[in-house]
């Protein structure tokens, strides 16, 4: 990167302050008080080597520090840092933050295979740094926050890893007192604790994989907020650091970074036009839907039914997918018909799949509470799969070598969590290759939803002994077993 000369800087207009801006960090610096401002989060280093030494940006991670001075030279820099910090895993970029060696959150959300996402977060980064925080969601039992971009509208739903149900800064005790009074009634030993944020991103993984498109698009990002739940230490500690560097700025340039630390989550992107289900559901049961509508809805049920199945969904109500009805513009007078239906085209229907963090099972549940899947109680259950549906997924998941490429992903997007763990990896695949078995069973004897989740629940594992190339054949690398023992309290 470019270092900065003295002598070769641009002359001021006022020779008492200078102010420089950048996408990042925006910092004022006075030189009769020295005493410098910046944004909450953003991490500065002061080196006074002179009485007009400017304040730098700390990248100690390439080795070389960058100007706060916008310019070529700085611009190609960036870009360079960008890609290379791309190439991390979650886990090296939280080292990262630990270390200090970043500042802000923009180098840390990188998505350069999807353009759009990277620029809706960085339409949140901006808001933040403008001062217009997340809100967090009263709903729930965990910290969930409302992103909002600068004009004030909501594009995101952002879930920090530290704040989930049992995670040990959820705003929210009511988890935490569950789980230590009544773990037998709460809680949910078939999961991975503290692992919803990564659910959340995968369930939109294989939404995508399977070409359903009902799940918002979902990644993991880094954001950090002052209306995110933090430790009294985190705020000290970044009270005591702003103090310091505008107080004592020989003490405070010793401080890698300045402001709260970024939270990772995640980030997905917010539906608008959506009503709870349970609202639609019980208006189509007074008023029915035409035919050619209620047909598009049994096909995004049935694709909710899929997505659910294979990721083996453990908190799927009615308040956790979403219906959008729209009727279309051209609907005639009420004199000429009365009914709320009378339109001269077919309304549109869809679905949106919220909440997936509680997928991705390691066992079946098999201790207190079996956490069925509630949508089997619906009269669409009953219907038996689609034609439509079993073009769109049959082959897919009957190929081995895309189940085995759907494993890999995941593997990928799992092992950057910090408390990854192979083995249980491994189990969780288990039941989802099972899932997925069971699934295309269903789908080629033309069953119904509520049969299939009444079929024998199997665990796929993966043999130790076998060929490991692409190309698998499941008789010799996987063993097939029949998971028999059920929870007390089960409805089927």
């Amino acid at each position: 990167m470019a270092e900065y000369d003295p002598s070769e800087r641009t002359p001021l207009n006022s020779p008492g302050s200078q102010e420089r801006d950048d996408p990042e960090v925006s910092v004022h610096y006075d030189r009769t008080r020295h005493t410098i401002k910046v944004n909450p989060g953003g991490a500065v280093r002061v080196p006074v080597t002179g009485e007009n030494a400017l304040p730098e940006v700390d990248v100690e991670g390439s080795g070389e520090e960058e100007l706060l001075l916008s310019g070529p030279a700085g611009s190609s820099t960036k870009r360079a840092r960008r890609s290379k910090l791309s190439s991390l895993s979650l886990t090296d970029k939280e080292n990262l933050i630990t270390a200090g060696s970043i500042g802000g959150t923009g180098e840390l959300n990188s998505f350069p295979e999807d353009p759009e996402f990277s620029e809706i977060i960085q339409k949140a980064e901006q808001a933040i740094e403008s001062g217009l925080f997340p809100e967090r969601i009263s709903q729930g039992s965990s910290g969930s926050y409302f992103v909002k971009d600068s004009k004030g509208n909501i594009i995101g739903v952002f879930k920090p890893k530290s704040e989930e149900p049992y995670g040990h800064l959820n705003p929210k005790w009511t988890k935490y007192f569950h789980k230590t009074c009544c773990p037998c009634c709460f809680g949910r030993g078939c999961l991975v604790p503290n692992q919803g944020y990564l659910s959340e991103a995968a369930a939109s993984l294989v939404d995508q994989k399977l070409g359903l498109g009902i799940v918002p698009k979902t990644k993991e990002v880094f954001l950090v907020s002052e209306t995110f739940h933090y430790s009294a230490i985190d705020h000290a500690k970044s009270r005591g650091k702003k103090y310091a560097l505008e107080k004592v700025p020989q003490v405070g340039r010793r401080f890698h970074r300045v402001g709260l630390p970024p939270k990772v989550g995640s980030f997905q992107l917010f539906v608008e036009g959506y009503k709870e289900a349970d609202f639609w559901l019980r208006k189509f049961e007074t008023e029915p839907l035409p035919e050619n509508t209620r047909k598009q809805l049994q096909s995004q049920f049935e694709r909710l039914v899929v997505l659910d199945y294979v990721i083996r969904n453990t908190d799927r109500g009615s308040d956790n997918w979403l219906v959008k009805y729209e009727k279309p513009d051209d609907t005639p007078k009420a004199s000429e018909k009365d009914t709320e239906w009378a339109v001269n085209k077919d309304p549109a229907i869809k679905i949106a799949a919220i909440d997936n963090g509680l997928a991705f099972p390691f066992k079946h549940p098999d201790e207190w509470r079996t956490y069925p899947f509630h949508w089997a109680s619906l009269p669409q259950a009953k219907a038996p799969f689609s034609q439509e549906t079993r073009d769109l997924v049959l082959s897919r998941i009957s190929d081995m070598n895309f189940v085995q490429d759907l494993s890999e992903d995941l593997y990928e997007m799992f092992k950057a969590d910090k408390g990854f763990d192979k083995a249980i990896f491994e189990k969780q695949m288990s039941v989802m290759r099972g899932q997925i078995l069971n699934l295309t069973q269903a789908l080629k004897d033309v069953k119904s939803p509520m049969q299939l989740v009444q079929m024998p629940r199997v665990v796929v594992e993966r043999s130790r002994s076998g060929s490991q190339g692409r190309i698998v054949n499941l008789g010799s690398v996987f063993t097939q077993t029949f998971h028999c023992k059920r929870p007390f309290f089960s409805s089927w």
